[in-house]
Parts: C-alpha cells; structure tokens; sequence
C-alpha cells in the first residue's frame, strides 16, 4: 500500500487524458499576464497565478522561509485579474491547488525534447497520509503538431507515448513518475496552464465526470527519426558532460552515464 493517497486511474500508464473544451471560445488571456524568465525543459518563460506565498516568481515552495509542499498556493491577484477565465479552470477540481503557471515553450527539435525530459519533484515535504501532487496540462494554443512526450523508462523508447496537442487538450498527469517534456513543432510559442492539484475524491470526481483515458494513441514517428532524435539527445549530453569537464566540474554523473539529471530540471 502507498504511503501516499492515490488515484487508481493513475496506476495503469501514469497519466489520463480528458476529453477536450473549447478552447477557441475563451479569451486569450495568456497574453495578458506578466511572466517571468524561467527556464526549464527548453526556452521558457511562466506566468505564476499561484505562487508560494503571492508573489511573481517560480521558485518551488520547498526554496522558500517557511519552507512548505506544493500545496495551498497563494493567488496573485494582478495576474488573476487579468486570466480569470484560467484561474476558474484550475480552481474548477476543488482539489487542493499548489503551483499554478501559464508556460510560454519556443519551438523545438524532438532530439531537444528528449535531452530536456525530466521528472517533478512535486511531493518533497509533502506529509505521508495526504494525497500525492500530479499535475493537470491544459493546452492553450492550437499546436496540432506538437505533443506531449511521455516515458515511463527514460532510456526506453518503447515506453513512449505522444500525446497530441491541439487547443483544448486536458491531461492530467503524475509528473513525479513519467518522465516527460514537449516537441513542440510550431512556428509559434506554445502556451500551456500547468496546475499542480492534491489526489483525493474531489480531483477524482472531476476527472471521471471528463471521461479520462489511460491511454492515446501516439503521433507516429519512424524507427529512423526516433534514432535520429535520440542521437541528437546523446549529442547534447556529450557535449554538457564534456564543458562540465573543461570547467573541472563535476558533473554529477554517478553511474558512469551521460544523462541530464532530473534534479536540474524539477519545475516545468
């Protein structure tokens, strides 16, 4: 048994995806937010709505005096004037709301996306006995062509899933579990409201009333661009490990491998 309150849908991949709104018939109001320079899992920048104690930043609550788990985020108000619409969407579960951002992602390489895969540290100081963090994902922009990259093994290709990412797209998914980042194809920045929410019976509720599915089908790829993608990943942490080197750093690569590490990538 977990030590942690969690929900059955989730056990089978790790993620639900949930039948879609319409997106197109809600106001733009990501581009009314003032966000912040935060990079993570590619060239980002966030737009906090929810933030540790109310203030305009990313840090994750654990960085903070008091230190406190990505529960019972602070509403900040000059950002929820401006995004309402958004707010109520991440308020709409009931479930408890930690973190809450809007994500500006430019677009990407699918080898990039796989360099940049990470797992979220989404329950540190999080009380054993309480529900566990996962996180919802509602796409903002229509980006047909870009998806959700999903594994369940970082180095196992065949535990890859491709979610697809046209406007409207809602996955809730437990981020502490899956490693995951975003291809996103697009000539345009993508946007994306990124919820962390507390499992219990009210984020149960609201998921089974959207007819969640624990599985999708991929966006088909090839075994070549695949292999291309993952050459160009390896590529990318030869070259990290080797500028580590240069500069007598450690680069923390324990087990001998050249992997980006998931604690440096723990907040998008």
């Amino acid at each position: 048994m977990s030590e942690y309150n969690k929900l059955d849908m989730f056990e089978e991949s790790g993620y639900v995806v949930l039948d879609q709104y319409d997106q197109a018939a809600d106001p733009q109001e990501w581009l009314d937010v003032e966000y912040v320079d935060w990079k993570s899992s590619g060239d980002t920048r966030f737009a906090p709505l929810a933030s540790a104690y109310g203030d305009i930043e990313c840090d994750g609550f654990w960085n903070h005096n008091p230190p406190k788990t990505d529960k019972d985020g602070v509403w900040i108000d000059s950002q929820t004037e401006k995004a309402p619409i958004l707010t109520r969407r991440a308020m709409e579960p009931g479930a408890n709301v930690g973190r809450c951002r809007i994500i500006e992602l430019q677009p990407n390489e699918y080898g990039e996306a796989l360099y940049n895969m990470h797992r979220d540290d989404n329950n540190r100081l999080n009380p054993p006995g309480t529900g566990w963090i996962v996180r919802g994902f509602f796409n903002l922009t229509d980006d047909q062509d870009s998806v959700m990259i999903l594994r369940e093994d970082k180095d196992d290709a065949s535990t890859e899933t491709r979610v697809p990412l046209p406007a409207g797209t809602m996955a809730v998914i437990d981020t502490q579990r899956l490693w995951h980042a975003v291809w996103h194809k697009g000539a345009e920045p993508r946007y994306c409201l990124i919820t962390s929410w507390e499992s219990g019976p009210e984020l149960e509720a609201y998921l089974k009333a959207r007819n969640p599915r624990a599985r999708v089908d991929s966006l088909p790829m090839t075994d070549e661009e695949i292999a291309a993608g993952e050459a160009l990943a390896e590529g990318k942490r030869q070259a990290r490990a080797a500028a580590l080197a240069a500069r007598g750093e450690d680069p923390r690569f324990g087990d001998g491998s050249l992997r980006v590490m998931e604690e440096e990538y723990s907040e998008a």
